[in-house]
């Protein structure tokens, strides 16, 4: 339970949804280089990282040379990060492809499962989704200002 309550998505619940919440997860070890989730497919499942590591890709279509490639854009190291958040919020398609970096161990939540434990407790479902409505904001957040550092350098180099 320890694992679960350091993760942003469940900050706020009680010992008894606490409780309920690990009676739902599974633990899952996976080798360096398998995937968790690819990027289009159905998410079904949250993963929240126990140790190890887990690479956050997406997929990146250059048609300037006709080819694709995966951009690497972060590695989840922090026993308690999760991904695959996208199974909480139709239409339930995975946003980004994670990857194990190193052999890592992950608890594992069927989004059925959690769907199902929300409407159960419905304090339970607010708090998941008050915390993730903030999370998603925070990441908006940084990357408004990533853009504005980054054109602010475009704006720079071709005013040159």
């Amino acid at each position: 339970m320890q694992l679960l309550s350091s993760c942003y998505l469940f900050k706020g619940l009680s010992e008894s949804q606490f409780q309920r919440l690990s009676e739902i997860t599974q633990e899952v070890w996976l080798q360096k280089g398998q995937f968790l989730m690819h990027e289009g497919k159905k998410a079904e499942e949250l993963f929240v990282l126990k140790q190890g590591a887990v690479e956050l890709l997406t997929r990146v279509n250059d048609d300037l040379v006709n080819e694709n490639f995966e951009l690497h854009l972060a590695i989840l190291r922090n026993p308690g990060d999760c991904t695959g958040t996208s199974s909480l919020l139709e239409p339930y398609i995975y946003s980004l492809s994670a990857r194990c970096f190193e052999d890592s161990e992950l608890r594992v939540i069927k989004h059925t499962d959690l769907k199902h434990l929300m409407l159960a407790d419905h304090e339970l479902g607010c708090t998941l989704m008050k915390n993730l409505a903030q999370h998603l904001l925070d990441r908006l957040k940084e990357t408004r200002q990533e853009l504005k550092i980054h054109f602010k350098t475009l704006f720079k180099s071709s005013h040159h």
